[in-house]
């Protein structure tokens, strides 16, 4: 799972109603799904919680970051042995699970958050309105329905659609069969890694999407996705232009000297005329 990087939650009932041996074949698959991921601090971390009238977090997402370790706590799990409490369950995850003290990153990240949640029961607490609230907090949540599972309960808990999020298989020996159809579900398609999606030059891949780029000297026309080579305008310059302007800006700087040469001789003439003594003695007279 290399597309995108996951903060993952599996609940897993062991009520009553799960036998031993039935418990044991979750496990197995809960690793298997574990070998089909990219488990790291900066890739998918994984949480395991386990549930029946009580809750128990057996490992946070912070807790392990590599696969083996991650495996041999699954396999350490012991089943509760009690009743179905689906509701509490699912509030755990959403009030301790993802947390960002438990080891789940900030939303600044962007990391997509999914809970999945196997159960061969029905609730005996109120599933809808603690399931709507997680996922308004943003979770995602799968549900798995294995035999005796009420398949409205599903319905409530898990997200839209449902028919991508809801699942049922008549036996624990049968889930096996989700570990391949999740690992798509859950990291997406890399649409890059196909011919189909139709980049001239490169393909970026994105959490959910992908868009296209250009090599260097080139620009990604409207469509984009094709591209052309860059051409830079170039600046020409017209000679006769350029003399005609050099000729226009002389003419003009000579009138303006010439008009202020003009202002100031006439008043010179003025202030002459009329402070000079022979108009001063005619004034007089």
């Amino acid at each position: 799972c290399k597309i995108r990087p996951l903060d993952l939650v599996l609940i897993i009932d062991s009520s009553r109603s799960v036998r031993p041996g039935e418990f044991e074949k979750v496990k197995i698959f809960i690793s298997d799904m574990i070998d089909t991921l990219d488990i790291g601090q900066y890739a998918t971390r994984v949480a395991v919680i386990n549930y029946a009238s009580t809750v128990n977090v057996e490992f946070h997402l912070k807790t392990y970051f590599n696969k083996g370790d991650m495996k041999q706590a699954v396999s350490r799990i012991k089943p509760l042995s009690t009743g179905t409490m689906s509701g509490l369950a699912i509030r755990t995850a959403m009030n301790e699970a993802y947390t960002e003290k438990a080891g789940a990153r900030p939303l600044s990240q962007n990391i997509s958050k999914v809970a999945v949640i196997v159960t061969d029961g029905r609730p005996q607490d109120k599933v809808q309105e603690v399931s709507a609230q997680a996922r308004a907090s943003g979770i995602e949540i799968y549900a798995i329905g294995v035999d005796r599972a009420d398949m409205q309960s599903l319905r409530l808990m898990a997200s839209t659609p449902l028919d991508e999020h809801v699942f049922y298989v008549e036996t624990y020996g049968l889930i096996e069969k989700f570990t391949s159809q999740f690992r798509e579900t859950l990291c997406g398609l890399d649409i890059c890694s196909l011919e189909t999606h139709g980049c001239e030059h490169i393909c970026v891949s994105t959490t959910d999407s992908y868009y296209c780029k250009c090599q260097d000297g080139y620009i990604l026309n409207e469509d984009k996705k094709t591209c052309s080579k860059e051409v830079k305008a170039l600046v020409t310059v017209d000679p006769c232009k350029c003399e005609s302007l050099m000729q226009f800006q002389k003419t003009v700087q000579s009138a303006i000297q010439s008009l202020t040469s003009r202002h100031i001789l006439s008043i010179y003439l003025y202030l002459f005329i009329n402070t000079s003594p022979a108009r001063n003695a005619v004034s007089r007279q």
